[in-house]
């Protein structure tokens, strides 16, 4: 492999026999190193493909930038709880992680520490990627020092949900989340009935909302004019459909872009099972 461009001592961008671009990272890989020469096999220890469309010369000067002591304990660290496989050449959600891990470090150096606002929201809507952060944040104390506390844990659960939807945007997940309360919110004020998340009619909307907004950001709305299923839908479940607009309201004034009929209508069928699972529970 031939060195396209040196970053730093320690990271080298290339190209592989398949003529992909990559990241490669290993002490003194770089040292002394020009555009064209050889890369050194024994020198490598790890290997990063960028993928989805991420520039590899932007991922490359971040990685370049951070402490590569912390993106050791990171790499380390996201092996040992098995969120990828040792041999995961995915530099995305290596490099976030790495990034906020060097930012609270200096923090916790610093004896600053921060609350974060959306901790209870995180907890309650990705509880699947809380628990598996919370994991994350022990391994990762096991090779940094000083240890970071455990509210990092609600930051490193919304890198993890940043990193399922390939965003590549930390503020979009921000605002998904908000989103989403303010969603459930809305259909417990207008049915008077607890939106819980525990809930498996709950737990499916918000599923469904996570993966509209990805359709949303990534401009691939569902969208068909005769769409039967959803014409079927929207005629079952009137009261539900009024309520879906609402919510597509919500929707259109935060992210800026108006929803689908047919996304109305699925939003409509996860509200009409969610106040029909809660009429269910009264009658119990």
């Amino acid at each position: 492999m031939k060195i396209l461009r040196v970053l730093n001592n320690n990271v080298v961008l290339s190209r592989d026999a398949s003529g992909r671009e990559v990241i490669l990272t290993g002490r003194g890989l770089g040292f002394q190193k020009r555009p064209g020469q050889e890369v050194d096999p024994r020198a490598v220890v790890r290997t990063f493909v960028p993928t989805d469309g991420r520039d590899p010369d932007n991922l490359a000067t971040v990685l370049a930038a951070l402490d590569q002591d912390v993106v050791r304990a990171v790499v380390l660290a996201i092996s040992e709880t098995q969120l990828e496989p040792a041999e995961s050449t995915q530099p995305t959600l290596a490099i976030a992680v790495a990034d906020h891990v060097a930012q609270a470090l200096k923090r916790e150096r610093d004896g600053t520490r921060i609350d974060y606002p959306l901790r209870a929201e995180v907890q309650t809507l990705y509880r699947e990627e809380y628990d598996k952060a919370a994991r994350l944040l022990t391994a990762i104390n096991h090779h940094i020092d000083p240890p970071l506390p455990q509210t990092e844990a609600t930051a490193l659960a919304l890198h993890l949900v940043n990193a399922g939807f390939s965003s590549g945007d930390l503020s979009f997940t921000y605002t998904m989340t908000g989103v989403i309360q303010q969603m459930l919110t809305a259909i417990s004020e207008r049915y008077g009935i607890p939106a819980e998340r525990d809930s498996i009619s709950g737990a499916r909307f918000i599923t469904h909302v996570r993966y509209l907004f990805v359709r949303v950001h990534q401009h691939r709305q569902l969208t068909r004019q005769d769409s039967v299923i959803g014409e079927s839908i929207r005629t079952a479940y009137p009261e539900a459909t009024r309520t879906a607009r609402q919510l597509a309201t919500i929707v259109e004034l935060r992210l800026g872009t108006a929803l689908t009929e047919d996304e109305v209508s699925y939003l409509a069928l996860h509200v009409a099972r969610m106040t029909l699972d809660a009429e269910t529970d009264e009658v119990r």
